[in-house]
């Protein structure tokens, strides 16, 4: 574990907390249909709003104006058009705008408030058309619609039954396939045309995976991931007909993640996976190429493509590693001929940056659980402060990548240790199966076992340890504080679920499908109140004896406050000293850049106060 090298021997500067947190200057290229146009998110009165460049013409100009909160995501649905979501006050009811660059007028709304849009096919190829998804007829559940953008008027296309929770569009831009969800069981629905009704082809228990990613390009067939009768999803292709599948690429130790398709050349182009990093297998000669050649102009820092133009010959590519959020590139694959367009956190010299390494231990019952460990430079790796920080979720995964709260941590001195307890994905079912109703108990074993590891590899300070995680992530802390309490000197618990059985019944209404996945997956308040009782931390408050820093959206429609405000209300009569921030205009986490400058300076506060200042806070302070 240590750091060996000159470089690393050296004390990093005390670099300024808001730089960690700041808004980059300009973010989420994509590239239009023919060409002509980038668009980007860029600050604007502190929200990213959607600017976009003429690429012939040489000018850029801001296309919106968004003052309340960032724009949450856009799309290109023709080569003079974009549609964006925004949210109001963290509600995740994303409602949709469309901005047509041809005309000096304002962004038009096109869905109302209160209801949550999305965009299923942008139909790049088509004029005047876009797919989009919403639930105002139903608040449980998503129905098409075909949207015209001439006149922002959008025409119902497919019902949701009630049991829908996704759709497939063909190459053609018609809706062929779907995934529903009936108590536990999910079924995969196809029809050859939209004049006909949908059948099932397929229905397993949902521990089994069969995801539709999308049609073979004679429109016969499906490509999607699948678990059936293996432990790792796989990339098959299967026939509706038969719902017979052949495998197209599988790896022996980890999921398929996700596939790449080349439109114009219809084949297959990658299928990525992650072990400890994201990694690629190439299913076309010409991708592999043009791959190749931007890996050895790029050096060792991770490829992903975001965009490219209809006939493939313009393609935005963002690189990245461990110490730096990257750039983004736009490449002429005719011409081989590379253009940045914009780094996105300059200010953060990757030189004073922390590696984040790969690391593994051993669980208690005898699963491998894997993780990653960020160490401050400069100093040997033994006796450190350490903040060890679940990921929330809990059925995601953390993964190799810059991450502004790591490298904040490190460069404040602290060691970081991240790690994809059971039920984290990517590692295969039975990995993810062993997480099923082990909320504070296995799944909490492997974070403690995970501080433990360290302690024993000489690492970590055991009197010098706190827990911070978000969502699940917070679930964990707290359940770290009550469960092995002597194990922590504080947390920081963020949006976090206290009480398992109120958590249950404030869901948002698009969850309803899911409800009896979870009761299988976490626990049914039904027929099971006293387990859940027995690992919500609320209910055993009277062990909790750290201090504690809690943060919540009062808006938030997957962790209700009510969650912070119970473990808040118990910890205090109690005694224990408790910092509450609650902003009335947030969800699920911080988006608003100045509350994130201020819950990340408690944090800072917090952990020095609590914590002690990282391993060379005083030599940091003196160079300053």
């Amino acid at each position: 574990m240590a750091q060996n090298d000159k470089a690393s021997r050296q004390i990093p500067p005390r670099i300024p907390l808001r730089d960690f947190f700041r808004n980059p200057e300009r973010a989420a290229y994509t590239i239009s249909p023919q060409g002509r146009y980038l668009a980007w998110l860029a600050p604007f009165e502190q929200r990213m709003n959607l600017f976009v460049r003429d690429r012939h013409m040489g000018e850029e100009w801001r296309v919106t104006a968004e003052t309340e909160r960032d724009i949450h995501a856009y799309a290109w649905v023709n080569e003079h058009t974009l549609v964006y979501l925004r949210d109001t006050g963290g509600d995740e009811n994303f409602r949709l705008a469309l901005v047509d660059l041809r005309r000096q007028e304002p962004p038009r709304w096109i869905t109302p408030e209160g209801v949550r849009a999305g965009i299923l096919d942008p139909l790049e190829e088509q004029p005047d058309t876009a797919l989009i998804l919403t639930n105002e007829r139903d608040p449980r559940c998503f129905d098409v619609y075909r949207l015209e953008l001439s006149s922002g008027r959008y025409e119902p296309v497919v019902q949701n039954p009630g049991t829908v929770v996704s759709w497939l569009t063909d190459h053609s831009g018609e809706v062929r396939a779907a995934v529903a969800q009936e108590g536990t069981l999910t079924s995969l629905l196809v029809r050859s045309s939209s004049a006909e009704t949908f059948r099932k082809v397929l229905t397993v228990d949902f521990r089994t995976t069969v995801e539709p990613r999308l049609f073979s390009f004679d429109g016969e067939r499906l490509y999607a991931l699948s678990n059936r009768g293996r432990d790792k999803l796989a990339l098959v292709l299967l026939d509706p007909a038969t719902a017979e599948e052949t495998v197209v690429f599988e790896h022996p130790e980890v999921d398929v993640e996700a596939v790449g398709y080349s439109r114009r050349r219809r084949c297959l182009t990658w299928v990525r996976f992650i072990t400890w990093r994201r990694e690629y297998a190439f299913l076309d000669e010409l991708t592999a190429s043009w791959f190749e050649r931007l890996q050895q102009r790029l050096g060792n820092d991770e490829i992903v493509p975001v965009s490219a133009t209809l006939d493939e010959r313009w393609v935005v590519i963002r690189t990245f590693s461990d110490r730096s959020l990257g750039a983004y590139w736009l490449y002429d694959v005719e011409r081989d001929e590379l253009e940045k367009l914009a780094e996105l956190s300059p200010w953060l010299p990757q030189e004073w940056m922390a590696p984040m390494q790969p690391i593994q231990y051993r669980a208690r019952d005898g699963w491998t659980i894997h993780g990653y460990l960020t160490l401050p430079v400069g100093v040997e790796p033994r006796n450190l402060p350490v903040v060890v920080h679940p990921h929330g979720g809990p059925w995601v995964r953390d993964v190799w990548g810059f991450n502004p709260v790591v490298q904040f941590l490190a460069n404040r001195g602290y060691a970081v240790l991240q790690m994809n307890f059971r039920g984290s994905t990517g590692y295969g079912r039975a990995f993810w199966e062993a997480s099923f109703k082990q909320w504070g108990r296995a799944m909490q074993d492997d974070i403690t076992d995970g501080v433990r590891w360290l302690i024993e590899q000489g690492i970590a300070d055991p009197r010098r340890i706190a827990i911070y995680g978000g969502s699940y992530g917070g679930y964990a802390v707290l359940a770290g504080l009550a469960f092995t309490p002597e194990l922590y000197a504080c947390g920081i618990d963020f949006v976090g679920v206290s009480n398992l059985l109120t958590f249950m019944q404030t869901i948002p209404p698009y969850w309803e499908p899911f409800r009896p996945m979870l009761y299988e997956m976490v626990g049914n308040p039904e027929t099971e109140a006293d387990y859940l009782r027995e690992v919500s931390p609320v209910f055993h408050a009277d062990r909790i004896r750290a201090p504690l820093l809690v943060a919540q959206g009062a808006r938030d429609p997957r962790v209700n406050i009510n969650e912070s405000n119970q473990i808040v209300e118990a910890l205090r009569q109690r005694g224990v000293p408790v910092e509450y921030i609650v902003k009335e205009d947030e969800g699920h986490g911080f988006r608003n850049e100045e509350h994130r400058f201020e819950f990340y300076e408690a944090m800072e506060r917090f952990l020095e106060r609590h914590l002690g200042p990282g391993v060379f806070a005083d030599l940091q302070r003196l160079s300053a």
